[in-house]
This record gives structure tokens, C-alpha cells and sequence, in this order.
């Protein structure tokens, strides 16, 4: 990745546009929890639809994000904005897991003419506020990166 002079940009490319992926989809579960799209249609539904490519392109995100700290594990490891980032990832996961095991487990029954369930609506709220940040952090990644 150091020796190459296009790997590094062409991985980080591919990243982005994964992650672009992951939080479009994710904001579209998210906005149909709150209600503010697609709110005709029931959640398990819209869930079921947009996951899996959620799931494709978190992958490909893990994996070029994987190929970037390699590069330069330490510089990575000392840098604030990576260390918000992977914390605020993990929050996301963190949140995702509690919808799933305990709030979203019944989520087959909810009535689409009805709104979602507080703990639905916050767990949305927080999945989308997570996401930015995690967006936010990883562009000052680069910015306050010191060059190898």
C-alpha cells in the first residue's frame, strides 16, 4: 500500500463508496423508523429489502478500511479522529444489537398505519446520529493524518 502510488487512493476510494452504501441504507431503515419515509410501508418490510446490501457493503467497507490501517497502524492507532471513529462504530453496533435482541424483536407486528414505538423512534435517532459522526470522524481522518 506505502509503495504503490495508486493502491492507497484506489482502496480508499472503494472505502468511501462503501461506506456511502452503508450509511444510505441504514439511513433509509433509520427515516422509515422515525416515520419520515417510507412510512407506508411496514418496517420489517423496508428492513428486509435494504439490509443485505448494508451488509455487502459494510464488508467491503471493513475490508478497505482494514487494507488503510495496515498501512500505517500506529499513525492510525495515535490519531484521535480514528480512535472516535472505531468508538463511534462500535456504539452503532452496539445500538443495532439492542434493536434486534430486544426493541425490533416484535417489530413483524407493528402497524405500518400507526408510529413506530419510542424505543424504535431512539433507537433510529441514535443509529443516524452515530453514522454521521462516524462519517464525520473518518474525514478528519485525513485531514489530521500525519504523512508517512
Amino acid at each position: 500500500m506505502r509503495v504503490s502510488a495508486w493502491a492507497f487512493p484506489t482502496v480508499e476510494s472503494i472505502h468511501v463508496i462503501a461506506l456511502a452504501l452503508v450509511v444510505g441504507t441504514i439511513a433509509i431503515v433509520d427515516l422509515r423508523l422515525l416515520g419520515l419515509a417510507s412510512a407506508h410501508r411496514p418496517y420489517a418490510e423496508v428492513a428486509r429489502e435494504v439490509l443485505p446490501l448494508t451488509w455487502s457493503a459494510f464488508a467491503v467497507a471493513v475490508v478497505a478500511g482494514t487494507l488503510m490501517f495496515v498501512s500505517q497502524p500506529t499513525g492510525y492507532f495515535a490519531n484521535f479522529a480514528f480512535r472516535m471513529k472505531i468508538l463511534l462504530l462500535l456504539l452503532a453496533g452496539f445500538n443495532m444489537l439492542v434493536f434486534q435482541l430486544i426493541t425490533g424483536r416484535n417489530c413483524a407486528t407493528w402497524d405500518p398505519a400507526r408510529a413506530t414505538p419510542l424505543p424504535g423512534k431512539i433507537a433510529g435517532t441514535l443509529s443516524l446520529a452515530f453514522w454521521v459522526a462516524v462519517v464525520f470522524f473518518g474525514r478528519r481522518i485525513g485531514f489530521t493524518m500525519s504523512p508517512v
